[in-house]
């Protein structure tokens, strides 16, 4: 999380217990990546957790290690990982042609991103009670554009509610954090979007939802 590492660490194994329900409860294959979202974002708090460590251990190698493995879940996974999740579920040939074109809006996004780790690594630092991640690259609106659309628009394509559901609050969540956390957005944009990857688990419960079918309709 973006405010300690006590809270990171907490945040990050609550989240690898709603990854296992998830995946429990996935009744497809084609279920398998989206269940695992919640799962994938403990890992990154937990690693987030470990970047805080690395500041108060002073510990220049264990915070050049932990930043960029943060960053490849940040920059790199997520504009990949969600459309691909999301357009495994979808059964709408529409859509899934739609999906496939924000999967390669994100793909170039993350690749963009993961060459430019390499070229400029990407370093962070404690800042006003936040952790700030200074990512220097070119091509900064587009960059985002293509992120945001990879990572929030996207899910808003797909025929299951439930996941819209998913979207709509990643979307709310990304627009309050670049306008209120700018400085801070990589870090506290991803913490909101972990916490509210909790809403993957509606689609796998039927104890106040009903389960939707890979065909996205209630069973």
């Amino acid at each position: 999380m973006c405010f300690s590492a006590s809270a990171s660490f907490t945040a990050g194994t609550a989240l690898l217990a709603v990854g296992a329900v998830t995946l429990k409860r996935a009744g497809h294959r084609a279920e398998l990546a989206y269940a695992a979202i919640p799962l994938f974002f403990g890992v990154q708090q937990l690693v987030e957790g470990m970047v805080w460590l690395s500041f108060s251990a002073n510990d220049p190698l264990l915070n050049s290690a932990m930043t960029f493995v943060y960053s490849l879940f940040s920059h790199v996974l997520w504009p990949i990982y969600v459309p691909v999740a999301v357009l495994l579920l979808e059964p709408v040939r529409w859509r899934r042609r739609t999906l496939a074109a924000f999967l390669a809006a994100g793909a170039a996004v993350g690749l963009y991103l993961l060459v430019n780790m390499f070229r400029f690594p990407i370093e962070s630092r404690p800042v006003g009670g936040h952790i700030e991640y200074v990512s220097p690259h070119f091509y900064i609106v587009a960059v985002m554009v293509g992120y945001f659309a990879a990572t929030c628009i996207s899910i808003l394509f797909s025929s299951h509610k439930l996941v819209n559901v998913f979207g709509a609050a990643a979307l709310l969540s990304f627009g309050m954090s670049y306008a209120i956390y700018r400085q801070w957005f990589i870090s506290v944009w991803c913490f909101f979007a972990a916490v509210l990857s909790v809403i993957v688990l509606l689609r796998f419960t039927n104890r106040f939802f009903p389960k939707e079918s890979s065909h996205g309709m209630a069973v």
